[in-house]
């Protein structure tokens, strides 16, 4: 007896559609009764997030998320009051307004005017009109936040700080990037420095800082003391930051991630002071310091032998500082040393030797390298990213064979490779 699949239970056929896409979710509700009831089945749409245009009215949209049991939505352009949304989604769990230009606290404003228990998520990234004034609101009434986007808000200032330093101390992730007002002072209001005024926000497992211009080491001695459980630490970009600094930070048992990218301040002392201290870091980016030589990759064999994932892009080190770095990392998994121009074969014939367990390294614009080193890499047995842009081969090198060029030519597509 043939069995067609308009015989299958509703629950064999939102399982099924369960592994579609989202677009053809919704096809799949359009064939039919018994299919539009399959696949409206909550399970189907589980961790989906609604992407909306608002730009008029449709009295059936919400009622038709909340049904599917869709709480994660961003708004990809907002013609309409937010105010809209927040009634229409009683239940909201995740709300995305990044790049919402015309978004003001007014209407912010009249969105948020009483608590939204169920909300955990909200990206105000680049709603440059945002100012302190709709952090206020959001310390009041979204108590429950977790994470925050605020990357790209311009306008915040150290008050901001303060206000969520009050109202938010179940926050887990902050992110703070370009945010070129804040200082010291703000920082020490999130780490609960100032406790007459706010408690802080001693929670936090990721805190993003990159860009911040106006940061100090101080901004660093208030992460240690008060922000004991931070996993991630960004701070790209900060030109402020000193190897000082870096001396607070050497002591975070709980740190995993520490960025430093383009940080100009940063030397070999400044990483040997992470080495020294008690870090158990397995991210770190130092791409970009131009004060980071040899003398750093000593010291991270010697300290910070735990690492997997390592940024050394346009460092000024060369084949002995791989040499004394890579006898102890046996369990690094991703290399970044574009730009490394001192590097040589020899550098390459050592990675291929010690770090067998790598999936992943940038050679980009690494100009001394030859195909013999090339060939060395290509052998690691769990190797899967490779990006060799800006690589040639020197003249001696160059083959007529153009099937053996074309080889080559398929590993120099630009790739990302692991970073923080």
């Amino acid at each position: 007896m043939e069995t067609h699949i308009s015989c299958l239970f509703p629950e064999l056929l939102a399982m099924i559609f369960g592994y579609l896409d989202v677009r053809d979710k919704g096809r799949a509700a359009q064939v039919c009764t018994a299919w539009r009831d399959a696949a409206y089945h909550k399970s189907v749409w589980r961790g989906v997030e609604a992407k909306l245009h608002l730009r008029r009215a449709n009295p059936s949209l919400f009622p038709s998320l909340q049904a599917r049991g869709i709480r994660r939505v961003q708004i990809l352009s907002l013609r309409r009051s937010l105010s809209y949304v927040i009634q229409g989604m009683a239940n909201i769990e995740s709300l995305n307004l990044s790049g919402c230009y015309n978004l003001t606290d007014n209407g912010l404003g009249h969105a948020f005017v009483q608590e939204i228990g169920s909300l955990r998520a909200l990206n105000l990234s680049l709603c440059k009109q945002i100012t302190d004034s709709s952090l206020g609101r959001i310390a009041q009434y979204l108590k429950g936040l977790e994470v925050l986007e605020l990357g790209g808000c311009s306008n915040i200032t150290n008050t901001g700080l303060l206000l969520i330093a009050w109202g938010l101390q179940r926050l887990k992730s902050l992110n703070l990037r370009s945010c070129r007002h804040l200082s010291d002072v703000g920082i020490g209001h999130l780490a609960g420095m100032t406790r007459s005024a706010a408690e802080g926000c001693l929670g936090l497992e990721q805190l993003t800082l990159q860009d911040c211009q106006k940061l100090t080491d101080l901004s660093l001695k208030h992460i240690s003391r008060g922000l004991t459980g931070l996993r991630l630490l960004n701070l790209s970009f900060c030109g402020g930051i000193s190897d000082a600094g870096l001396l607070h930070l050497s002591h975070m048992g709980s740190l995993r991630s520490l960025n430093l990218r383009s940080c100009d301040n940063i030397s070999d002392t400044g990483i040997m002071h992470l080495a020294m201290g008690s870090l158990r870091l397995s991210g770190l980016d130092v791409s970009f310091c131009d004060k980071v030589g040899d003398q750093s990759l000593a010291y991270i064999a010697q300290g910070l032998d735990g690492l997997k994932s390592l940024s050394l892009c346009s460092c000024h080190i060369s084949d002995d500082g791989i040499n004394r770095m890579v006898r102890q990392m046996h369990g690094l998994r991703t290399l970044n040393i574009g730009q490394c121009v001192r590097i040589t074969d020899k550098g390459l014939e050592l990675i291929a030797e010690h770090l067998s367990q790598l999936t992943g390294i940038d050679l980009y614009g690494c100009t001394r390298i030859t195909k013999r080193g090339l060939e060395r890499i290509t052998q690691l047995p769990c190797l899967k990213v490779l990006n060799l842009g800006l690589w040639q081969m020197t003249d001696s090198e160059k083959v007529r064979d153009c099937s053996d060029f074309a080889w080559w030519s398929c590993l120099c597509q630009p790739s990302t490779l692991g970073t923080m």
